[in-house]
């Protein structure tokens, strides 16, 4: 359905007309509820696995970092495999590699093995992640793209409910390593709907960036090491400088992707105004909010003494909400433009984290499940809205570039924002005080408690001043009043039939 017009106002959506494209938007679904499942139960497991497997805290933060530190390198070539070898090849081996990785993970028998096993599901999900995004392009004309992503949103909120329940009941009655098990089952399901549903897509001949890849890991690896080491360790003459390095090399980054013919990450691509400014307000609402979720959990089970059930109980309502709202903001997107929805997301979201910023060690926990409600309001306006403004004027040949892109930035800024609360509490309160709390999970009391949690309302201000920053972004990309749309130059070959730019409502 790759270059189908526009569905016109009142007609039915290319879902249901076709029962084969609802297979293929299902399949899609069930990756992002996959990978959703897996980032909410390790979240909850988190101090658990730290306990059994006698780790540190230097080591057990990789087994979430290392998957979205591969994850955003490799999404911006993965995206690239898609279309030279076909996308659904590219995502259904993505889906196989998760899952044997899956497996793997719940048999690690150290620390250092798991976050090995991380890195194989890492590769997996890369696949997956920078594939599903163009998938949803290809099948669906830009008016139905903005509700087949709130299917999506949804997806990642089903499964972020699923794995905050399973990783409470299964962290505290069964054992942490059925939070990985729990995958193998889905992904057997998911790569035979893949090998059925997922139609060839046409191939388009290209070369890799390596060395763009290489440069863009060195930085993103060498600020988290830092960062992590700096909260392990405190300031030294190794962290600061592996820090800086990494700072340093988005200069010969930058320099080599304007010089190389097919760049790991196209800058030309921020020419697009709609494009640039989504993609930025993408990487600032990852750095100012995917690490929440984390803080929050510290707070329930380290400063309020809550176990993994109970806290997993309390983060339910956010999520059902955002779940069950997300198709219809997706559709709303489709019709009133995708900016003002977005915007009004962040905004929400905002008000929510200088919610949690409030919190004290009294505070009742139903307010807590009234404010996870708010932010998922937030969030079920925000994702599919930026998708559907991030592939807005993308023509086909570029769709897996772009949604690579997309994933890449997300996950880079989901990485700082770890990073960012990491050094932000290690920074504010005694590093033993920031281990108790973010690897043992014990329920501090006193003064200690206090002190923790006013390094939690400072890393909570500062996620709402960077989510500031997203919705700045988001509201600068709104159409200009009288600015006819003009195709991007770099895109005039579009091939014919593909809808052209500017048909999408932004």
């Amino acid at each position: 359905m790759s270059g189908a017009a526009p569905t016109p106002t009142g007609t039915r959506s290319p879902s249901r007309m076709e029962p084969g494209v609802r297979w293929v938007l299902f399949v899609v679904v069930l990756g992002t509820l996959m990978a959703s499942v897996d980032t909410t139960i390790v979240l909850l497991a988190f101090p658990t696995i730290a306990g059994d497997l006698h780790a540190g805290l230097a080591s057990i933060i990789w087994v979430i970092l290392i998957y979205l530190l591969l994850t955003s390198v490799l999404t911006t070539q993965f995206g690239r495999v898609g279309d030279v070898v076909g996308r659904n090849r590219a995502y259904n081996f993505g889906f196989v590699v998760f899952t044997i990785g899956s497996a793997l993970c719940g048999l690690a028998p150290t620390a250092d093995s798991l976050i090995g096993f991380r890195a194989l599901q890492a590769i997996g999900g890369a696949l997956m992640i920078a594939t599903g995004t163009a998938i949803i392009s290809e099948h669906f004309p830009p008016a139905a793209r903005g509700r087949a992503f709130g299917y999506t949103a949804m997806g990642w909120s089903v499964g972020a409910v699923l794995g905050i329940a399973l990783g409470g009941v299964l962290t505290t009655f069964v054992g942490w390593r059925f939070i990985f098990y729990i995958n193998i089952p889905i992904g057997i399901v998911a790569v035979a709907l893949g090998l059925r549903y997922l139609t060839p897509s046409t191939r388009i001949a290209t070369r890799f960036d390596w060395i763009g890849m290489l440069l863009l890991g060195a930085i993103l690896g060498l600020v988290t090491y830092g960062a992590v080491d700096f909260a392990s360790h405190g300031a030294t003459t190794t962290n600061v400088a592996l820090m800086v390095l990494g700072a340093l090399l988005v200069i010969p980054f930058i320099l080599w992707e304007r010089r190389t013919k097919v760049p790991a990450l196209d800058l030309s691509l921020f020419r697009s105004r709609l494009l640039s400014t989504s993609l930025a307000a993408s990487f600032f609402q990852s750095l100012g909010y995917l690490s929440v979720v984390f803080l929050l959990i510290m707070y329930l089970q380290g400063i309020r003494g809550l176990s993994p059930l109970d806290a997993s109980l309390l983060l339910v309502p956010g999520y059902v909400i955002s779940a069950g709202l997300s198709p219809s903001a997706g559709h709303w997107a489709d019709r009133w433009g995708a900016w003002r929805f977005a915007t009004a997301g962040i905004a929400m979201m905002i008000v929510g984290v200088l919610l949690y910023a409030q919190l004290t060690t009294t505070t009742p926990l139903l307010v807590v499940a009234l404010i996870t409600v708010i932010t998922g309001l937030g969030g079920a306006l925000f994702w599919p809205s930026n998708n559907k403004a991030v592939m807005a004027d993308a023509p086909p040949q570029h769709y897996g570039t772009i949604s690579g892109l997309l994933r890449t930035l997300t996950n880079a800024g989901t990485i700082g924002s770890y990073a960012l609360v990491i050094t932000i509490a290690s920074a504010v309160v005694p590093r033993y005080v920031a281990f108790e709390v973010f690897v043992a999970g014990k329920g501090l009391i006193g003064n200690v408690s206090t002190t923790f949690l006013d390094a939690l309302h400072v890393a909570f201000y500062v996620m709402a001043g960077v989510l500031v920053i997203a919705a700045v972004f988001s509201v600068l990309r709104r159409p200009r009043p009288g600015a006819a749309a003009q195709p991007r130059p770099e895109w005039s070959g579009r091939p014919s039939g593909s809808p052209p730019s500017g048909t999408d409502p932004k």
